[in-house]
C-alpha cells in the first residue's frame, strides 16, 4: 500500500538596513506549493472518521478542503484588517513528472475547492522527486519570503528520481538565492522508516494511520510549520 505524505518548504529571508527593510516588509508572506498524489494507489481504502473505510483520494480530498479553509482563514482573519500575503499552487502527477492543477499565484481558495470537490480518478505513477523539483521552482520564483512545499502522497517514489536525490540540488539552489529549504512529511498508512533518507536531510517525518490523524497532522504542519500564525504579534506581522 502507498501512503500520504506531506512535504513543506519553510523559509524566512531577513533583510537588513534602510531600503532593504522596506523590501523585506513588502515581501513578507507565505509561498506554498502543494503536491497532491493522483496515482492509482489512491483508490485503496483506509479508515475514515466514521470508523468505516473510504478510498484514500476521498479522504485526501476532504483533507485538502480543510487545509484550504485553514489557509484562507489565515490570509483573511487579521487583527489589522489587512489580508496576509499568500501565494499558492496545486501540483498533481502526470507521467514522469507533474503539472499545475491550480496555477501558482495569489491564493485562490475557489480553485483549490473545485479540485478537491471534483477529483475522482487516481491513476499512474508516483514521481515524487520530479514533482518536488517542479513545485519548488514556482516557490523559488515567488517574491514572498516564507517558502514552502507541501507534498501529499500515498506512497514511495515509483518514477523518476527519489525526493532524497532531488533535495540536495534544491538546498543548493535555495542557498544561491539567499534563502533556506525545509521539508515535512506526513506518512498516511505507511511506515515512516521508508522516508528515513529524507529525514536524514532535515525533513520532518510524522505518521497518520487514519483520516482523523491525517487531519491532525495537516493542522499541525500548517499552523506550526508553515503559517506560523501563533508566532505573529497583534499587528499581524511575523517576528
Amino acid at each position: 500500500m502507498k501512503k500520504i505524505r506531506l512535504f513543506a518548504l519553510c523559509t524566512v529571508l531577513a533583510l537588513g538596513g534602510g531600503g532593504l527593510s522596506a523590501v523585506a516588509a513588502e515581501n513578507d508572506g507565505v509561498a506554498l506549493a502543494i503536491i497532491y498524489d493522483t496515482s492509482g494507489s489512491m483508490k485503496d481504502p483506509v479508515p475514515d472518521e466514521a470508523g468505516k473505510s473510504s478510498p484514500k483520494y476521498v479522504i485526501a480530498n476532504r483533507a485538502l478542503l480543510a487545509a484550504t479553509k485553514q489557509i484562507q482563514a489565515f490570509a483573511t482573519n487579521t487583527a489589522s484588517g489587512t489580508p496576509r500575503k499568500v501565494e499558492a499552487g496545486l501540483f498533481v502527477f502526470q507521467g514522469q513528472g507533474a503539472r499545475e492543477a491550480v496555477k501558482f499565484g495569489p491564493f485562490n481558495p475557489a480553485a483549490f475547492r473545485d479540485f478537491a470537490e471534483s477529483f475522482s480518478k487516481p491513476n499512474g505513477n508516483t514521481p515524487l522527486g520530479n514533482a518536488l523539483r517542479k513545485a519548488s521552482e514556482s516557490v523559488f520564483n515567488s517574491p514572498l519570503t516564507r517558502k514552502h512545499v507541501l507534498v501529499i502522497t500515498d506512497g514511495m517514489n515509483t518514477a523518476g528520481p527519489a525526493p532524497e536525490a532531488v533535495l540536495p540540488g534544491l538546498k543548493k539552489q535555495a542557498q544561491e538565492k539567499g534563502t533556506s529549504l525545509s521539508v515535512h512529511f506526513v506518512a498516511f498508512d505507511v511506515d515512516s522508516k521508508f522516508f528515513a533518507a529524507v529525514k536524514k536531510q532535515g525533513a520532518l517525518v510524522v505518521s497518520a494511520a487514519n483520516e482523523k490523524q491525517l487531519n491532525t497532522q495537516l493542522d499541525f504542519i500548517l499552523k506550526k510549520q508553515i503559517l506560523l500564525e501563533d508566532e505573529e504579534p497583534a499587528g499581524g506581522k511575523a517576528k
